[in-house]
């Protein structure tokens, strides 16, 4: 009986007692909006590898963070690739398959990826330096769980606040007529539409009361169409946004462009037989990257919505 009692009290201590990230961390404990959490981070990050050119690498250099290392091979965004080899971050090579070498001879104290695209290989990265994967909706959230991470809650706030000031100012000014969207690839074409789980270009849309046309407007959790041809004609939006993307190589993107307004199918489109029918940069619209980018989205809204004649 005694036996019996020692080894219940044994475990309701095990059960009760913290976490051993909890107890044994020497710095801060991550438990909400990450990957197997929690997870023990230094208070204050000093050499920082990030596994993707997209959100933890564009909002992590908005945020001011001594990020030493991304992949730069694979960044879609000119500016900010030229902005991270500005802040000395080197190149851990391709994003689906980083250099593992690299980033070792960067000696991290902090990895943070993204929880869609890293889970698989996180096992990996945590075996060199504490891994933070971020599990969340919006493009906002990410931006605050990254600085709540790092200790940069104030620069998140300013950043987000400048952000909101704009976007309301521009929605106050938006037309109401429909707006089409359309991602252009060798495949064939992608609609990114406007619903809770919009694209975060597209929630900037959004957020800035950009209409959308029936066809691009879901309340469900759908991210993205695959129009045919034969379904072309239901982006009859008054104006057309389109984005031309051959692969991570740019140089075939012209040639792809112009084999794809010369099809019937497309002349038909209302914008098109209207002149309102406008390129809009790669970068901004598929390297989304925090809120340099949200403002570049506005910027288009108001070049083309706001401002079109």
């Amino acid at each position: 009986m005694k036996t019996s009692l020692c080894l219940f009290i044994g475990i309701l201590g095990m059960l009760l007692s913290p976490a051993p990230a909890a107890a044994q961390c020497p710095g801060r404990v991550i438990s909400e909006n990450i990957l197997d959490a929690p997870v023990c981070v230094p208070d204050a990050p000093s050499r920082i590898v990030v596994l993707d050119p997209f959100y933890n690498l564009g909002m992590g250099l908005e945020l001011g963070l001594p990020i030493v290392g991304a992949p730069l091979t694979t960044a879609q965004d000119a500016d900010l690739r030229k902005a991270a080899e500005a802040a000395s971050v080197t190149d851990i090579g391709d994003a689906r398959q980083p250099s593992l070498e690299r980033i070792v001879a960067l000696k991290p104290d902090l990895i943070i990826g993204d929880a869609t695209l890293h889970a698989q290989v996180k096992g990996m990265f945590e075996k060199i330096a504490p891994t933070v994967l971020i599990d969340v909706r919006t493009w906002k959230d990410h931006l605050r769980v990254l600085a709540d991470m790092t200790g940069r809650n104030e620069a998140a706030a300013k950043l987000l606040d400048g952000y909101e000031a704009r976007v309301a100012a521009i929605r106050a000014r938006v037309p109401s007529f429909p707006v089409s969207v359309l991602r252009v690839t060798p495949a064939g074409f992608h609609v990114y539409v406007s619903g809770p789980a919009s694209y975060a270009p597209y929630a900037v849309l959004r957020e800035a009361g950009v209409q959308r046309t029936a066809y691009e407007t879901v309340t469900d959790n759908t991210a993205f169409k695959r129009p045919g041809w034969e379904e072309i004609g239901l982006l009859d939006g008054r104006i057309l946004l389109y984005v031309v993307v051959s692969g991570y190589d740019q140089a075939p993107d012209d040639a792809l462009e112009a084999a794809t307004i010369k099809n019937p199918f497309w002349q038909m489109l209302p914008a098109v037989q209207s002149g309102r029918a406008y390129r809009v940069d790669r970068g901004t619209w598929m390297g989304f990257y925090g809120v340099a980018s949200a403002h570049r989205v506005l910027d288009d809204v108001e070049r083309y919505i706001v401002d079109a004649p």
